[in-house]
């Protein structure tokens, strides 16, 4: 690289997502990457932590933990669009049956 030259950040698809952990409202462990296209609930902070390096590329500076409240969200965004499909493969399959 010449001097003065800036070095390119990758496009987002190559870096790895950075991930939330933090506690729902019930006491859960939620694991969500920032998108909420990926994420679960955890009985405990370990688990999750172990979730999210995994989806992250074992990478524990893109993990944040979270002070207040954090909620795994399904209704909105890619979550809310997977549910859909979901829901319909669902009941196509009911009137198969």
């Amino acid at each position: 690289m010449k001097e003065g030259q800036e070095q390119a950040e990758p496009p987002s698809c190559l870096r790895p997502p950075l991930f939330l952990i933090g506690q729902d409202s019930r006491g859960n462990w939620v694991a969500r990457d920032q998108s909420g296209a990926r994420g679960g609930l955890f009985v405990d902070r370990a688990d999750a932590l172990k979730f999210a390096r995994a989806e992250n590329g074992n990478r524990p500076q893109a993990v944040v933990m979270v002070s207040g409240t954090l909620e795994l969200d399904i209704t909105s965004g890619p979550a809310k669009a997977a549910y859909a499909q979901f829901a319909k493969d669902a009941r196509q399959q009911r009137r198969i049956a």
